[in-house]
């Protein structure tokens, strides 16, 4: 099935307890796309501005995602994060933040990609997240994530986001936040409350809970001690989620709970480096191998 996915494309400053990358390319789009095409080509629907730089196309044209939907905006400038970790690296402490570009009117999708049936509405405003709804016709699956700021602000019209998907991606903290519960189980049910057939609770280094109507599945974090870089891990677990869920075309529970596996992997992986560079040297090969030893730890006789 073919898999369009759209949310911010830009340039990080990251500084974590191994080092420090400058100007890398980063953004939620790009760390979801570069998990999903272990699975599926990707059509990729963003903005940056003049200053992108080429070679930040050369690494996104080294998998199959499809750049159509990229607009190069003139007479702006791309999106940049400036952020930290310290410690247990359990949660960045951003330093700058220029929208730029992202400040604009959202990107359009091309006329190629209205057909698209698996989709991804990565952190953006709710607004942006409708209207690029509003452009597709024949989706047979949305997901959408969303983040703090939306949930404080805009709240009216990220319930609104949430009545027309079919499954929303949060992380524990902003989950709690929307919907004022505290037990996981509690903000799960109350996640469907809005609308979404399924709903997944991102809980970082302790897992994922999903809960569809069948109700909760627990899934942990792989366990790993490399970690150099957290920054890509929950866009890259949406990726490699819904790149299973496009490449099997099965959206049953069952079946989410084998992506919500392969997309686990595929965080454990880009968290090894900086920026994207553990993804550009990884291949399906890779995913399937850890994704076995995986389900061999889970493993219950």
């Amino acid at each position: 099935m073919s898999l369009l996915v759209t949310g911010s494309i830009g340039i990080d400053t990251v500084t974590t307890p191994h080092g420090t990358a400058n100007d890398v390319l980063g953004g939620t789009a790009v760390n979801f796309a570069f998990a999903a095409t272990l699975f599926s080509p990707v059509r990729l629907v963003g903005v940056v501005g003049e200053d992108f730089p080429d070679a930040f196309r050369t690494t996104l044209s080294k998998r199959e995602i499809d750049l159509a939907g990229l607009e190069t905006r003139k007479g702006s400038k791309t999106f940049r994060w400036t952020a930290k970790y310290e410690g247990a690296m359990a949660e960045a402490e951003t330093l700058g933040v220029d929208l730029n570009v992202l400040a604009e009117h959202g990107p359009k999708v091309p006329a190629d990609f209205a057909d698209s049936e698996v989709v991804f509405l990565a952190n953006t405003h709710p607004k942006l997240q409708q209207e690029l709804l509003g452009q597709l016709a024949g989706t047979k699956l949305t997901v959408c994530d969303t983040m703090n700021l939306w949930i404080a602000n805009e709240r009216d019209e990220l319930l609104r986001t949430l009545s027309m998907v079919d499954g929303v991606i949060i992380n524990d903290g902003e989950a709690r936040q929307l919907t004022q519960k505290h037990n996981l189980i509690d903000v799960a049910e109350v996640l469907l409350s809005y609308g979404p057939k399924f709903a997944v609770v991102k809980k970082g280094e302790h897992g994922a809970l999903l809960m569809t109507a069948d109700g909760p599945s627990v899934i942990p974090a792989y366990p790993t001690s490399r970690v150099v870089d957290p920054t890509g891990a929950g866009d890259s677990f949406a990726g490699g989620t819904l790149g299973y869920l496009s490449h099997s075309g099965d959206f049953s529970p069952a079946n989410i709970k084998r992506a919500i596996v392969r997309g686990t992997v595929c965080a454990s992986f880009v968290i090894e480096d900086f920026s994207i560079n553990r993804m550009l040297e990884i291949k399906r090969k890779d995913v399937d191998d850890r994704v076995n030893k995986f389900c061999e730890m889970l493993r219950v006789d």
